[in-house]
């Protein structure tokens, strides 16, 4: 079943990445005449080299034997100049065709590359949780990589080849039919003798990019978490790892390589054969004056050239084995099941700040995690999630930001459906300071400024104060011009979730998401963000999520969550009157408290 499909599925995505070179197809054409006119020019050259001979030896013959004048010079001299023009001609053309090529190939990249990056945009949350994100990398980089200089510079080279070995068997049909069926003979020959390397070479193509992607995740991650790496001691587990997946990377490719490597030299062997048999019957026509002696010079230098394209198409077969396996790995990400599109339009104009959970019911899997959750949130509540690791308390966040969909149930915004809205609209009533901080390369005022375009300096040293930033950020040598690397790592993390903080503060959002805001902060610092919070929650609607049950006492209504259910809910004091799950929780944690 397999092997039935494997054929299906490389001429399927073969006949996709030529829909890619559509939009070229007038470049393609002038690409493909260029490339004709370059090879007959250059097939021509062997037949006038060829006469040249044949005019010289005639005229020294006749000389010799007292039958005619001797060499004509001047005939001579015009043949090589005739020569060198097609040589000239020959190699502008193949300049021209280069350049075209070039844009053509760099073009479909592009585009390659721009459907890549919106899909990416478009993708749900699960995939890129379910994915490596250096995978992910790995194929829109190396991948496209590979198929660009495959456009670039094997897409040219088959087009030649095919010209040449066309032209060259004209060519030698003029000369000798006979001698033209014997070089033909090599041609099926090669083709039987190369299939059986070409089917198997695939297969470790395959292979090799998938590891390669396999390798580009764990050094991605590896790279990322080096601080978590050194804590544990896990160094020698990651070198380890890394030489598994790097032996696999290595065998596939030698395989890969050792199988496609085979191939040229069972054609140069054939070739050679073709070559020695050519050889041996030109001469004994030469002998029996049934052609001419530069006919015969012309004709085995057209098999050496004929026996040239067939290995670089042989040579170019491995390479589009490597290019079909990219193109299928790039393929299978732009047809990863894509965000539900969005039906409606339907748009808040100012968010008053109500949330409802009606019936909802939602799972990863098969398996649903929640099954009937129902929440009611009035505008300007501060509403505490607690619970358990596990419990959903992320998952209920991520279904109201719609980065999940519910599986049946609804999700309302002052009574209006958030599947009736658009993604973009619904997120912008939404602010979020997450546990886990995200800041890009750039300056600290363009990450705090990220939250609201064209910020003023003002507003942003405004929220930078709120934040309780401001006193950081002037300690540094540039200030707010302060350039943050990839990763941020050149300040701390409580430096880093007081800068999202302030960027969450900037937004202005109707409805804030806190979680763990301030769990990388001292607990000095902790205070006075408490304090900036509960400004910034004041007189809006706020789900803050927490671990630290001290710090959500003065909640308006506490979520107590476990197993994907609200099993409580209520005040810090009517839960611990209750003296169920929450107080239990509660009770433990200060203990522990008290205990460290």
């Amino acid at each position: 079943m397999t092997k039935q499909k494997q054929p299906e599925k490389k001429k399927g995505t073969l006949k996709r990445l030529l829909r890619y070179l559509a939009p070229r197809r007038k470049r393609l054409f002038l690409v493909l005449l260029a490339t004709i006119l370059s090879t007959v020019f250059m097939i021509l050259g062997p037949k006038v080299m060829g006469d040249t001979i044949t005019e010289v030896f005639e005229g020294a013959y006749a000389r010799l034997t007292g039958t005619g004048t001797g060499i004509d010079f001047g005939k001579v001299g015009q043949m090589l100049l005739f020569l060198g023009a097609l040589y000239v001609f020959s190699s502008l053309f193949t300049f021209l065709q280069q350049y075209l090529m070039a844009s053509v190939a760099q073009n479909t990249v592009y585009d390659l590359r721009a459907d890549i990056f919106k899909k990416l945009k478009k993708l749900p949350l699960k995939y890129y949780d379910g994915h490596s994100h250096g995978d992910t990398l790995s194929r829109v980089t190396n991948d496209i990589d590979t198929i660009g200089n495959t456009l670039q510079q094997s897409l040219t080279q088959f087009i030649s080849s095919v010209v040449t070995l066309v032209g060259i068997i004209v060519m030698m049909l003029t000369i000798s039919p006979t001698l033209t069926l014997i070089a033909l003979v090599s041609l099926p020959l090669s083709v039987f003798a190369i299939r059986p390397f070409l089917k198997k070479s695939q297969e470790y193509f395959s292979k090799q990019q998938n590891t390669l992607g396999n390798l580009n995740g764990h050094i991605e991650e590896m790279y990322t978490g080096h601080q978590v790496v050194k804590a544990f001691g896990q160094e020698q587990q990651a070198l380890e790892t890394f030489d598994d997946v790097n032996e696999d990377l290595y065998e596939a490719g030698r395989r890969a390589q050792f199988i496609s490597g085979i191939i040229m030299p069972v054609m140069m062997f054939i070739g050679n054969l073709s070559y020695v048999l050519i050889s041996i019957v030109g001469g004994i026509l030469v002998t029996q004056r049934v052609i001419a002696i530069g006919d015969i010079q012309a004709f085995i230098t057209y098999t050496r050239q004929f026996n040239q394209p067939i290995n670089q198409v042989a040579n170019i077969a491995n390479i589009i084995q490597s290019t079909i396996a990219a193109a299928d790995r790039v393929f299978a990400l732009l047809d990863e099941e894509e965000e539900i599109p969005e039906t409606s339009s339907g748009e808040i104009v100012q968010a008053d700040g109500a949330v409802t959970f009606e019936h909802v019911a939602f799972g990863y899997g098969e398996e649903l995690l929640m099954k009937d959750l129902n929440i009611d949130v009035k505008p300007g509540q501060t509403v505490a999630i607690v619970g358990p690791t596990g419990a959903g308390k992320t998952t209920l966040i991520n279904l109201l930001m719609r980065f999940y969909e519910v599986n049946s149930g609804s999700i309302k915004v002052d009574g209006q459906d958030i599947q009736s809205m658009s993604r973009h609209d619904l997120r912008n009533h939404f602010g979020m300071v997450l546990q886990d901080t995200w800041l890009f390369n750039g300056t600290i005022r363009d990450n705090i400024a990220y939250g609201k375009n064209n910020a003023s300096e003002t507003e942003i040293i405004q929220v930078a104060k709120a934040a309780h930033a401001d006193q950081f950020i002037r300690t540094l040598p540039d200030g707010y011009d302060t350039i943050l690397n990839e990763d941020a790592s050149n300040i701390s993390q409580g430096q880093k979730q007081l800068l999202t903080i302030a960027r969450a503060i900037l937004a202005d959002p109707p409805i804030m998401i806190l979680d763990e805001a301030t769990s990388s902060v001292d607990t000095r610092t902790e205070v006075f963000i408490q304090e900036a919070m509960n400004n910034i929650m004041e007189g809006r609607t706020s789900f803050v999520i927490a671990h630290r049950l001290s710090t959500i006492q003065g909640a308006d209504n506490i979520l107590v969550m476990d197993q994907g259910n609200v099993i409580e809910q209520g005040t810090h004091e009517e839960l611990l009157a209750q003296n169920g799950f929450y107080a239990d929780l509660y009770n433990s944690q200060f203990a522990e408290e008290q205990t460290g």
